[in-house]
């Protein structure tokens, strides 16, 4: 196993490194106090220069109009996104709109790949994704009260969602819904239905305000009613009742994703608080460096990225090689294990930087407020840590369903 950034990659990184830093990061500022849709014309001239170097969707098919990168590849790219909350924006692969072109792209019907998908991949549209509900638990994914009764060739659909991110400003949303609320098992109850914004009965009651910030835009978690909403039949992705599976497809990719996204906020953390270790003196010649308390933070927050980075890529790599199912143990382990890397990196760097870490002089508050949830969403340390464990105990000789 090799995992250096392969040939192809070796000029591209640093590049797309220096263009983050002398491009995008300068609008993080006016991001935290204007916020995100002020700054739509600067966004859009910067996601107009990717789109030229065709690195737009980078993580999608070329056939389909993406970047072409693989999934090692793209892992790679996604860590020097992720040193700027607008990272992935600019390239056109942030949460939830990745994701959603990955399922449009391999269960989409040739109608839906042409009036969403492209679209999507051209960054010319945004979507969101629903299927967090008020009512019930996010850990158990199958267990939904949104239905969507059919009536000849229309579903007709009745629900309440909440954090359904990137709804503000988005052009449909791809929506977990029961069809079949008697189904043999609760994972075949569900489907996956494309849902347009503008349709009749589908109200966006609010975005709801995150560590004391109602995002906006593509940053939004919005709370949505549905209401009598009519779709045809045909905006349904897959078989019916496939919803769950198809969430779990979507879900592999998705985790590495955003644990590599995690690094790239990880790393420049780590840079942020090494400059402020040197700059930042307690008493003349006595930087915050030579104080064996910071040098730990140093070390630590070194090594657990580093090892945080192997585990990714293994993960990564272990997925290309032989599907999400073989890697499914990987994948839950780097989701628990980096998510809690990154909060204890933040940590360490915002304490170096004191009071001044708290505020919106760097990026650090505002990741340290948006990213505590790498902890919750995508499926809880605690649900991931749990099937982990149930996993590898039963292949010691543990009856399966008997560690629940």
């Amino acid at each position: 196993m090799d995992f250096t950034p392969p040939e192809s990659l070796r000029n591209l990184l640093p590049e797309v490194r220096g263009f983050i830093r002398d491009q995008v990061q300068p609008l993080e500022s006016a991001l935290q106090t204007k916020g995100f849709h002020a700054l739509q014309p600067e966004l859009e001239q910067l996601r107009e220069e990717v789109r030229k170097n065709g690195l737009s969707a980078p993580h999608m098919g070329k056939e389909h109009g993406g970047g072409g990168l693989s999934l090692m590849e793209f892992a790679h790219l996604a860590e020097e996104l992720g040193r700027s909350p607008l990272g992935h924006y600019v390239f056109n692969c942030q949460a939830p709109d990745a994701g959603n072109m990955e399922v449009l792209a391999h269960h989409g019907t040739a109608a839906q790949k042409e009036r969403f998908l492209k679209p999507l991949v051209r960054g010319e549209i945004r979507s969101c994704f629903g299927m967090t509900e008020p009512e019930h638990a996010g850990s158990n994914p199958a267990w939904l009260g949104t239905r969507a009764r059919r009536e000849g060739d229309t579903y007709v659909l009745d629900g309440h969602k909440w954090f359904t991110s990137g709804a503000d400003g988005a052009s449909f949303c791809i929506v977990m819904a029961v069809t079949d609320p008697e189904a043999s098992s609760p994972y075949l109850r569900a489907s996956q239905i494309i849902v347009p914004m503008d349709t009749p009965g589908f109200k966006r009651v609010r975005n709801i305000p995150v560590a004391g910030e109602a995002g906006e835009g593509w940053a939004s978690h919005s709370e949505m009613v549905l209401e009598n909403v009519r779709v045809p039949v045909d905006n349904r992705l897959g078989q019916e009742g496939m919803g769950f599976v198809i969430a779990q497809d979507r879900l592999g990719p998705g985790r590495i994703y955003h644990c590599m996204r995690w690094l790239g906020i990880c790393e420049r953390a780590f840079d942020l608080m090494c400059e402020r270790a040197v700059s930042r003196e307690l008493s003349p010649g006595k930087p915050l460096g030579t104080r064996q308390m910071v040098q730990e933070w140093i070390a630590d927050s070194r090594a657990e990225i580093n090892a945080a980075r192997l585990m990714v890529l293994h993960a990564a790599w272990k997925m290309e090689k032989e599907g999400a199912a073989k890697a499914r143990d990987e994948i839950s382990a780097i989701k628990f294990y980096v998510a809690n890397v990154l909060q204890r990196v933040l940590d360490r760097a915002i304490q170096t930087h004191g009071a001044m870490g708290l505020t919106d002089a760097t990026p650090l508050a505002y990741w340290w407020g948006h990213e505590r949830g790498a902890r919750i969403y995508d499926g809880a340390d605690e649900v991931h840590k749990s099937s982990l464990a149930r996993r590898i105990l039963e292949r010691y000789g543990l009856k399966k369903g008997s560690a629940e």
